[in-house]
């Protein structure tokens, strides 16, 4: 009897939902594939990114089904766009950041720092879209983080990095 209860507890824990997000490794080498293989043009920048972060989204396990999308919030990206020669070409611009969200599980963001962002070149001019797993934005990216989208940019090197 302690036995079928037992399956029937384990049984009734896994029809619930799954309250876990499983994302790969937010890797350049990975968006830069995603990016290059869009419909959509992308520019590479990277820069200071300023915005209003009390605009982000804040997600409640509670109220989950309220929680939109995306929130698109004005900010200004100041930096230097990838060239062939490296990030030479002077950037700056107003740009539209898309902070997602999967459910739950929203993007963050940090205003008035560094990022590495893919932008989405529009009619409108440029986004940049965050998920909770990462999305087209690298904040702070590291030297290693900038060769190696440099390497994907020519043509060079460009697997993912594995991780175990």
């Amino acid at each position: 009897m302690i036995r079928e209860l037992a399956g029937l507890a384990l049984l009734t824990a896994m029809a619930g939902p799954a309250l876990a997000l499983s994302c790969l490794p937010h890797d350049i080498a990975r968006s830069y594939a995603e990016a290059d293989q869009a419909e959509e043009t992308y520019v590479i920048v990277r820069g200071v990114l300023v915005f209003d972060e009390t605009a982000l989204p804040v997600a409640d396990m509670d109220r989950q089904h309220e929680t939109p999308p995306n929130t698109v919030i004005p900010a200004q990206l100041t930096g230097q766009a990838l060239t062939r020669d490296g990030f030479t070409l002077p950037f700056d611009q107003p740009i539209t950041l898309n902070a997602q969200c999967f459910g739950p599980w929203c993007a963050g963001a940090r205003s008035g720092i560094k990022y590495l962002g893919f932008l989405e070149q529009t009619g409108e001019g440029y986004g940049l879209t965050v998920t909770p797993c990462g999305g087209f934005g690298f904040p702070e990216p590291s030297e290693k983080t900038l060769e190696r989208v440099q390497s994907c940019f020519r043509g060079g090197p460009c697997a993912p990095e594995t991780f175990q």
